[in-house]
């Protein structure tokens, strides 16, 4: 959610630390700050409410070339409201520390009021001011290093956090910490950079270090980068290489990240399948299940934990699951799932997917899970985030980075990998046979192909037909089996981006009770391709066609029923039925963009959202 950067070196740190930010929008955040030091000891907080170039447009008259070292943040709120005074960074009360925060401390009332009985003052509502109090507390009263203090502290804090110290008297040094939210070092020539994700770090290194929890970095000029944890025990640095490039990071000529990575979609997914398909179809080779065989051919059940998109990703990985490899499987919400009481032993296999692979409430659910025993598998995109290296094996998407907060690639990279999982344990399993594998991988190869496709002719379609859509302000998204789940997915898009209300359900569930909804200005999207249900589908366009509901239909090329009855037809490329939702979220993708662009809505940062989601 909120995001971080910290600079220290012999560049120019204002404009450095200012560019991380707008790296950095994507997370989505409602205010902005900064703060500098200079070698003679001074230390300046500038921060604004709103965007980056709000602070910008505040820090024209201010001094800030002299700095040597700065910190930088852009909040989600959590605790008080969007304004300048709870904006990060959050100083001491001395004036002698400044410090940026993402994540939640959640005694933070305790200890607020602990400080307040000795005297501490406070000029904000946030949760982040209370830790750079008790810092400096600990500082002055133990008469300690800012190193020492920032362990004591955190040794005092329940929850997440991820943060970046300044010293007023000590501006060769930023101290940073992370527990449960991410944060990564980036190594230069004489120089650390210091983030949330890696986005605002690649223009300047690739080689990073991610921190683990509860390990504490030591950033200083001129000297290498150190590891402590929060003993004060030396801990291992483990230099990484960056796969990022500054041009994945660029809307390439497209008007908003969202439809750059729409369009991406043909290539995105070709990344995902390359090197899982091989010798012609013949043969599905996902490594980590391969590398665990045994976890996959006894497991008597399969649990995934998820949220938002990557939830409705798992809704469709249980039903390739349970067709492809006959075995059980539950889906949970990652949230509910954490408090659930789950019941779990070590012959269940739980399936964790985010793309970010810092979901707060996904992590969670990892950690419990793994503590019961079970065999945890993670499904990310990211390198190096915290899921893949908090799981027992998993598999990464590969589509690269996607910075339009409402998801496109990555839903279609995670089903993606789920049909190559389910394929994979169908093989171990003896479920499906060589000939059935094959004919699907087969398919498989195709699907980027048919995805370029499906952009090229329904692009322009899409854009003049969402037209007469813009002022709705209900849509109904219904879908069947494998549609049901994507009917989900495009409902949730066209909430996010447009702010229009839009539920999704199973098609059989409409006659229990939203069929009362249907009038004229109710639009009603409907997934129907020829599969198994089609029929079935056919009588649910019939029902809302008689109470005179506007229709737009998703239907497979050369559909001749479907066609008479709905206003609008879009038409996708026949494919199995397991592959369908790859194909048939992509006209809805497109749908929810060209409303939402009517409606003149920022579609890659709508409001209130956050691309990641590290606090609960």
């Amino acid at each position: 959610m909120c995001g971080i950067v910290g600079y220290i070196g012999s560049g120019n740190v204002y404009d450095i630390l200012i560019k991380g930010l707008h790296r950095l929008e994507y997370r989505g955040y409602d205010s902005a700050g900064i703060a500098l030091v200079n070698d003679a000891g001074k230390l300046a907080v500038y921060k604004a409410k709103g965007k980056v170039h709000n602070l910008e447009e505040y820090c024209n008259d201010k001094p800030k070339e002299e700095a040597v070292a700065g910190i930088a943040h852009t909040r989600w709120a959590t605790h008080g409201e969007p304004s300048d005074h709870n904006a990060h960074p959050h100083y001491s009360e001395d004036g002698n520390l400044a410090l940026v925060h993402n994540g939640t401390i959640e005694n933070y009332q305790l200890l607020k009021d602990a400080l307040i009985e000795q005297g501490c003052t406070f000029k904000s509502e946030t949760d982040t001011e209370v830790l750079v109090q008790l810092i400096e507390y600990i500082k002055v009263k133990n008469d300690c290093s800012l190193l020492d203090a920032v362990r004591k502290a955190l040794h005092e804090v329940v929850g997440a956090y991820a943060i970046a110290v300044l010293e007023k008297d000590n501006p060769d040094t930023i101290i940073a910490a992370r527990k449960s939210s991410p944060l990564v070092v980036g190594i230069g020539d004489g120089e650390f950079l210091l983030a949330s994700d890696a986005t605002p770090i690649v223009e300047y290194t690739k080689d990073v270090v991610y921190l683990k929890d509860e390990e504490i970095a030591i950033l200083q000029r001129g000297k290498p980068i150190q590891l402590v944890t929060l003993e004060n025990e030396k801990a291992e640095i483990d230099v990484k290489k960056l796969e990022l490039s500054i041009s994945q990071l660029e809307k390439g000529g497209f008007p908003h990240f969202m439809l750059k990575e729409i369009f991406e979609q043909p290539k995105t997914l070709l990344d995902c399948i390359r090197g899982r398909v091989i010798d012609n179809g013949k043969k599905v080779m996902v490594n980590g299940v391969i590398d665990n065989k045994l976890k996959f051919i006894r497991a008597k059940r399969i649990v995934i934990v998820a949220c938002g998109t990557s939830w409705h990703a798992a809704l469709i990985g249980k039903y390739l699951l349970q067709d492809m490899c006959k075995i059980p499987v539950a889906v949970e919400y990652a949230s509910e799932f954490r408090y659930s009481r789950p019941v779990l032993d070590n012959n269940d296999v739980v399936i964790a997917i985010s793309q970010s692979g810092e979901t707060a409430d996904t992590l969670a659910a990892v950690k419990i899970a793994r503590k019961m025993g079970a065999f945890v598998y993670g499904i990310s995109n990211v390198v190096g985030s915290s899921i893949p290296r908090e799981t027992d094996s998993g598999t990464y998407i590969h589509v690269g980075p996607e910075i339009g907060v409402a998801s496109t690639k990555a839903f279609t990279g995670q089903v993606m990998v789920l049909t190559m999982l389910a394929l994979s344990v169908a093989q171990l399993r003896g479920t499906m046979t060589d000939k059935e594998i094959t004919e699907i991988a087969r398919e498989i190869l195709t699907i980027p192909e048919k995805v370029d496709n499906i952009l090229k002719t329904l692009n322009e379609k899409v854009k003049n037909m969402s037209l007469i859509y813009t002022y709705a302000r209900n849509f109904l998204y219904l879908g069947r089996g494998y549609s049901y789940p994507v009917a989900l997915e495009g409902a949730l898009k066209l909430k996010e981006i447009s702010y229009v209300h839009a539920e999704g359900y199973p098609a059989a569930e409409m006659k229990h009770g939203p069929i009362a909804l249907i009038d004229e200005e109710m639009p009603s999207v409907i997934i129907a391709p020829k599969d198994h249900l089609y029929d079935k589908i056919v009588n649910n366009v019939q029902q809302v066609k008689a109470r005179g509901g506007s229709i737009i239909a998703v239907v497979t090329e050369g559909d001749d029923l479907i066609s008479q009855i709905a206003d609008h037809v879009l038409e996708v490329p026949k494919v199995s039925e397991c592959l369908t939702p790859i194909i048939t979220s992509i006209p809805l993708q497109l749908i929810s963009y060209y409303i939402a662009i009517n409606k003149g809505k920022n579609v890659d940062m709508p409001r209130n959202l956050a691309k990641s989601v590290t606090v609960e």
